[in-house]
């Protein structure tokens, strides 16, 4: 083979590599890019207990908006609330904002309107989330604030168990906000099951410490790699 037929025979290979490398990354980019969590934010009547002296739900409002200041963007968002409406009525759970990719702009104001008033509907809110989230069909992630454990004759462990099971890529990470550690155990099994974080929150320091790393952990990733090699002659 003469020198210029080997030369041109290496640019058409490097130009077809260039093209597949092109359209695998974008690809690959346009899929991590659909990346969908819904927050599932506790506001049953405990949360107008204090942690040193605030209310819960203070606490809960300043650190939300906090958190949204820097929410990624790639990651589109959601609002759910459960026990704000209706004292004693376990059907009390409403996705206020649904999935957007603007929703941090709104959740701040929506928040601060919350009013905490019945019960903690933990396993009917987390599943709502999920058919949100269009779970059986897309990867979905659920972000649960709770400052309590199920009080609505539901078992959260073998609910989440199930939504893992019959979802595509669902994950739930698990915030407990003031729980004692016998609580914790009991919603812990959420994350367990799904694959997701659990954190104990005591402080507002440590509530938006864990709900920035839920957030991270629901940011898109690429779990695939290109790899490229061109060999004299191949």
């Amino acid at each position: 083979m003469t020198e210029a037929i080997k030369l041109a025979t290496r640019q058409v290979l490097a130009a077809m590599v260039l093209a597949v490398f092109v359209v695998t990354s974008t690809s690959l980019a346009h899929a991590a890019g659909e990346a969908k969590a819904m927050l599932v934010l506790d506001a049953s009547g405990s949360m107008w207990q204090k942690v040193r002296g605030v209310h819960k739900i203070t606490i809960a409002r300043q650190v939300v908006s906090g958190l949204m200041e820097d929410w990624d963007r790639e990651v589109q968002l959601g609002l759910t609330a459960y026990g704000h409406r209706r004292k004693g009525d376990c059907s009390d759970i409403q996705t206020i904002i649904p999935i957007s990719d603007s929703t941090a702009e709104r959740v701040p104001g929506v928040v601060n309107k919350l009013s905490p008033k019945g019960k903690t509907p933990i396993s009917a809110a987390i599943t709502k989330a999920a058919r949100e989230l269009r779970y059986t069909e897309e990867p979905a992630t659920v972000i649960l604030v709770t400052d309590g454990i199920e009080t609505c004759n539901a078992d959260p462990c073998s609910v989440a168990k199930t939504l893992e099971e019959s979802g595509v890529d669902f994950t739930a990470h698990v915030i407990g906000f003031d729980l004692s550690e016998e609580e914790g155990a009991q919603v812990r099994c959420i994350a367990d099951f799904t694959g997701g974080q659990f954190h104990a929150a005591n402080t507002a320091d440590q509530l938006l410490a864990a709900l920035r790393s839920a957030a991270e952990a629901a940011k898109p990733k690429l779990s695939d790699k290109v790899r490229i090699a061109l060999s004299e002659g191949g």
